[in-house]
């Protein structure tokens, strides 16, 4: 193909040149400079396109790819182990395969009604589901559902904190208590009977605050 491949406009571009560009880092990839008809385009990367470059993983695009709803919820929800969001993952499949297999059996079969039953209340008072309808709300429950019961999410959802990075400051801080124990764990997940005992530790600032902004502040107790 020599002289016919120049006429065509095709340049001859051979292992040897292939190795230059590998070497010096082109902007093409040397395969595609192996490819006919393929642009010559080599120099040598910047520094900015490097550090781009050592940020993406190429042989496992897929696998990344796929994490991409992963790390949404890890960044909405503001959570600091990936372990928290795996596990509330393996719960949440386990309940609907199992009310997947509850579905499965007769409608008159006594054990799915008690099951059922016994299933939708227990999802109803952690909150995952909205009412105890039917199995068919338990194909809702994900991992968001688990991570909209963690406790930031309920400050937020009560106007306690203003955004959700807030919310996991105060209770890493240790200015929230569920009803009389003060929780520093925001992995802590609030059912629905819990969610009214929600409020302040007695002796944060954050309650002087608000004690003070309403003007119902009483020194004899915060002194106490």
């Amino acid at each position: 193909m020599g002289a016919e491949g120049v006429a065509r406009g095709r340049p001859l571009i051979g292992p040897a040149l292939a190795e230059v560009a590998r070497a010096l880092g082109g902007a093409v990839e040397a395969s595609a400079l192996e490819a006919p008809g393929a642009a010559i385009m080599v120099r040598k990367l910047k520094f900015h396109e490097q550090k781009l470059l050592k940020q993406v993983d190429f042989l496992n695009w897929e696998a990344t790819d796929h994490n991409l709803h992963e790390l949404r919820v890890l960044r909405r929800y503001r959570l600091q182990r990936r372990e928290d969001y795996t596990r509330y993952n393996q719960l949440s499949r386990a309940v609907r395969e199992l009310a997947r297999r509850l579905r499965d059996l007769p409608e008159r079969d006594p054990f799915r009604a008690r099951a059922s039953a016994a299933l939708l209340d227990k999802l109803y008072a952690l909150g995952l589901v909205p009412t105890r309808g039917s199995l068919a709300l338990c194909d809702s429950v994900t991992a968001s559902a688990f991570c909209r019961r963690r406790l930031p999410t309920v400050l937020l959802k009560l106007r306690m904190a203003q955004h959700l990075q807030a919310a996991v400051a105060f209770v890493e801080q240790g200015h929230v208590r569920v009803g009389p124990d003060v929780v520093t764990d925001p992995a802590f997940l609030v059912t629905r009977s819990m969610e009214d005992f929600v409020t302040w530790v007695d002796s944060s600032r954050i309650r002087r605050h608000v004690l003070e902004y309403n003007e119902e502040r009483d020194d004899f107790d915060l002194e106490a």
